[in-house]
Formats: C-alpha cells, structure tokens, sequence
C-alpha cells in the first residue's frame, strides 16, 4: 500500500521492481548492504577504477631495449652489459616528492581512499581522485629536485643473457626491471628486442644459413674440391663436374639451433659460375680453340644453351606464320 500511494516509490518499482523499492528504503546512498546501488556501483568501480576501493599508484611503464646483434652472437648466444635510461627515487626527498622536512598530506578531495564516488540517481560511479591521481596523498611543498614527482632520471646498468638461436625480432623480457613506479607501486617490466645485423658472408633464413661461393670455369667444368666458411670453421665441399651456376649444395646440421627447440638448421651454398675476365692474348687463343674442338658436339656439352636456342628459333618462326 506504502508503495502504491507514493508516486516516487511506484515509478521505481514499475522500473526496477523490488530492487528500486528496497535502494529507497536505504536512503539511497548507494553503499547499502548489497541492495540495487551496491551492485552498479561494484559495477562501474570496476570499470573506471579497475576493482575495489583504496588508494591507486600507478605501475611503472614498461620499457623497450633494441639490442643489435652481431649474427654469431645471435647463433652462438652471448651476455651483454647495456644501460637503459630509466627513473630512480629522488634521493633527497627519499621518493616522496616533498621538500626536505615536509610531507605528503591527506588528500581532502577523496580523505586519503585515492577514489571518489559520483551518484546519479541509482548509479553510484567509483573514480580515481583527480586531485591526488589516486595516491591518496597531495605534496603542498614539492622538492626542488624531483619537482614533487618523486624520482629523477636515471641510467641502469644491466646484463643480458642471450640465449644461442636469437633472431631478428625475439624478445627477452626482464620482470621489473622497467620504469620506476609511482610512490611504492611496482616497476614496469623491461622487453629487450633483437636486431641482428647483416653479415658479409651469410644470411639466415630461420635455421638455415646461405651464403654464395664463386667458383671458376674450371671448376665448375672439371669438378674438385674447395674450402667454404661455416659458423664452426672451415668446410670441405666437394664440386662435381659439370656444375652450373647457382646450383645450391645443402650441408646438413652446419646451420643454426632454433631458440625455442627442433632441429639444427642447414648451411646451404649457392656456387656463382665466374666468367674469367682480362683475359691474355693467349688465353683468348686456347678458349678460341677449346671452342673449335667443340664443333657440332656443342648439343652434347651445353644442353641448356642448345635448348634455349632452339626455343628463340622457333619463337621468331612463330612471329613469322
């Protein structure tokens, strides 16, 4: 009856039922036991607050450090010192942001909670304390060095343990060794990237390694055996006659063990056919020579100079039908 005679009360229940009956009946403050204005507001504190009530310090940022690499480091892992500019408490304030002698002061905005709450109608809103930024303190007298902020610029020095199989982009993440936090939070985190730089002989391809080895003409005709480069030392690779450029010779197990496991990668060599160049008078005659004795047997020891030619003959037969 109490309901149906008070035009407040009825048009809370025609819209909330007994939720908005019982959240009158508590005076409507919203911090009732557990009624309709308890329950939004946990709603929305968690939304703009991140939980439940209490002062907020902020965690410190989390930095980034692009480390370059040489590519046998990165294959072999290696430990490295670097300095990462980051922030350290303010040694004459002792990080309290206050001047020598003073000190922090209950924020009156929020009573030192950090968070203050906004009621509309049956929303009760939580929000960080924009007067203290959640820290539930305000500096009146901030010290002259950190100007009230707590901590001043700083250079770390650390070691990097890098492991053997790094590439290009992989990340090592150091926990809290990343920016100082605000007034007693946590530091952030520290996310050490790789660049691995280019290197004169070899590029890498995941596990496997290439690399080009020239080869003279006589070689590659007669075959033989030459000395190639690998990341563990020198390498014998066997060339069989006959060969033609940029033919790739794979060495199994020569090239990189991944980071994060599997199998050792291949070397892989690509031969690059040289044409020799300045040649002598004399040596112009022996290959003008070597290419008489070819006479009509060239078919039989360039194949692939033959069946190129005969596709351009048929192709300039085509254009003329």
């Amino acid at each position: 009856y109490e309901i149906l005679t008070d035009s407040q009360k009825r048009a809370a229940y025609d819209q909330f039922g007994h939720a908005g009956v019982n959240q009158q009946a508590g005076g409507g403050s919203g911090f009732g036991g557990g009624g309709f204005g308890d329950a939004f507001s946990d709603i929305f504190g968690d939304i703009f607050s991140g939980g439940g009530g209490g002062q907020r310090v902020r965690k410190g940022a989390d930095l980034q450090y692009n480390l370059e690499l040489s590519l046998e480091d990165a294959v072999a892992g290696t430990t490295v010192k670097i300095k990462v500019p980051t922030h350290k408490a303010c040694t004459d304030c002792a990080g309290t942001g206050a001047k020598k002698g003073t000190a922090p002061e209950t924020c009156t905005t929020c009573a030192g909670h950090g968070q203050v709450r906004m009621q509309q109608g049956f929303f009760s809103v939580q929000q960080t304390c924009p007067a203290c930024r959640g820290t539930g303190q305000v500096i009146k007298d901030p010290c002259n060095s950190c100007h009230g902020e707590g901590q001043v610029k700083h250079y770390k020095s650390l070691s990097v343990e890098v492991p053997a199989g790094v590439d290009n982009g992989d990340r090592i993440r150091l926990s809290g060794e990343g920016d100082l936090g605000e007034r007693g939070a946590p530091p952030g985190d520290l996310y050490v990237q790789m660049r691995v730089k280019t290197h004169a002989i070899f590029e890498r391809d995941n596990a496997d390694l290439y690399c080009d080895v020239p080869i003279s003409i006589v070689i590659a005709a007669l075959g033989g055996e030459l000395e190639v480069p690998s990341l563990n030392g020198r390498l014998k690779l066997k060339i069989p006659a006959g060969t033609q450029s940029h033919k790739l010779f794979r060495m199994r197990g020569k090239g990189v063990k991944p980071v994060r496991g599997g199998p050792v990668g291949d070397l892989i060599c690509r031969v690059i056919v040289e044409t020799p160049v300045k040649l002598s008078k004399e040596q112009k005659e022996l290959l003008e020579q070597f290419a008489e004795s070819m006479g009509k047997s060239v078919k039989k020891h360039s194949p692939n100079e033959n069946s190129w030619m005969d596709g351009v003959k048929k192709f300039f037969e085509d254009m003329k039908s």
